[in-house]
């Protein structure tokens, strides 16, 4: 006689939600009265159900984890006054939580692989400085956290002051440098630099925002001017600033943050997927220019990554472009993972890699 499943719990992933013979159900049926399948979670199926309050931003409340759970042990069914809102324009839970859409991805019956843990090397960055940006948040924030865990000593820089504050009180004791400011300003790119006192040894430009999704047919200037301050000339001021120091102390390492969208034209609207390529073309002509005086340049290009950049969808047509050409789309990964990548990279370990942009996508540019 076949044994009975384990209870549910907010604890239980999504991907065993979605599997029990009760909880599957029941939790297809809410989202089905918010206008959404089941195929909508799978980029975040192997996450805990509880994580969806966070990451949906307000699609999934407590309340509604508690009322699944509850009506799990009842045997009963959803109701519509939880179910999720859909309204035209806003992200899905897993769109907010992957910063992409995943609507139209099928079902897979493969299984899950097998859950990664982070292994820290101690002592990877003992003495060095090491400026991270976007650092309040999702990758910049995974990855200042391992600097620092390994040794190293953070220059921590945010658009949010509130977020570096929270950073920092998470990791009592370490030597981190918060710095709120925007990398579109040279004052505060001076500032920034000014914080590292005197040293720069590696210098991770994660900060980044999304588009719209729009092509260019339908593109604004205001969504193309403000994607590339950030995208392209945060990136481009900040590396400027840092390599005459670089320089003058005989070497250094620049990771910069690309995408999938560095690597094709599926991924995105057309200002962030010209903005990628070009951080990619930073990056390659850094690399060269710089080689010989021990300045190593690489760029890592994240796919579907659990981040707060949310996708949204302001064109008809670059949501069923897009939409459908995501239906490859890999699990979603933690910013921890994504951090390895990058620390790898900022770290001596990437001694003789220079230049490359590196997929860190789950395989995604292997489709």
């Amino acid at each position: 006689m076949a044994s009975a499943p384990a209870p549910l719990s907010g604890d239980s992933s999504i991907k065993t939600w979605l599997e029990h013979p009760v909880g599957g159900p029941v939790l297809r049926e809410l989202l089905a009265q918010g206008g959404q399948s089941p195929d909508v979670l799978r980029p975040v199926q192997r996450l805990a159900l509880k994580r969806l309050v966070k990451l949906s931003k307000g699609a999934f409340s407590q309340e509604t984890i508690d009322e699944l759970v509850a009506k799990v042990a009842a045997g009963g069914v959803a109701d519509a006054a939880t179910a999720p809102d859909a309204r035209g324009g806003d992200s899905t839970p897993a769109e907010a939580a992957a910063g992409a859409s995943d609507d139209a991805v099928s079902p897979t019956s493969a299984p899950a692989p097998v859950e990664w843990t982070e292994r820290l090397d101690r002592g990877r960055f003992d003495g060095k400085t090491v400026i991270v940006t976007g650092a309040g948040s999702g990758i910049g924030r995974a990855t200042a956290s391992r600097v620092v865990r390994e040794g190293g000593r953070v220059v921590a820089v945010d658009i949010s002051q509130e977020r570096l504050d929270e950073f920092a009180e998470a990791l009592p004791g370490s030597d981190i440098v918060v710095v709120a400011a925007d990398i579109t300003d040279d004052a505060a790119i001076a500032r920034i630099v000014e914080a590292a006192g005197g040293r720069i040894d590696a210098l991770a430009n994660v900060a980044g925002i999304m588009d719209d999704m729009t092509p260019i047919g339908e593109v604004t200037d205001a969504v193309w001017n403000r994607v590339f301050a950030i995208n392209v000339g945060g990136t481009m001021k900040l590396t400027r600033a840092v390599v005459p120091v670089m320089l003058a102390q005989g070497g250094g390492s620049i990771v910069n943050v690309a995408s999938e969208a560095a690597l094709r034209g599926s991924a995105a609207g057309v200002a962030y997927t010209a903005s990628k390529h070009a951080v990619a073309g930073l990056t390659k002509s850094s690399a060269f220019m710089y080689g010989p005086s021990g300045i190593r340049v690489n760029a890592v290009a994240p796919g579907p990554t659990i981040t707060n950049i949310e996708a949204t969808f302001a064109s008809e047509l670059g949501a069923e472009r897009v939409r459908a050409a995501l239906t490859i789309l890999p699990d979603a990964a933690e910013a921890d993972a994504l951090a390895a990548s990058i620390t790898f990279l900022l770290s001596d370990d990437g001694v003789n890699v220079n230049g490359v942009i590196l997929p860190s996508d789950g395989g995604w540019s292997a489709t």
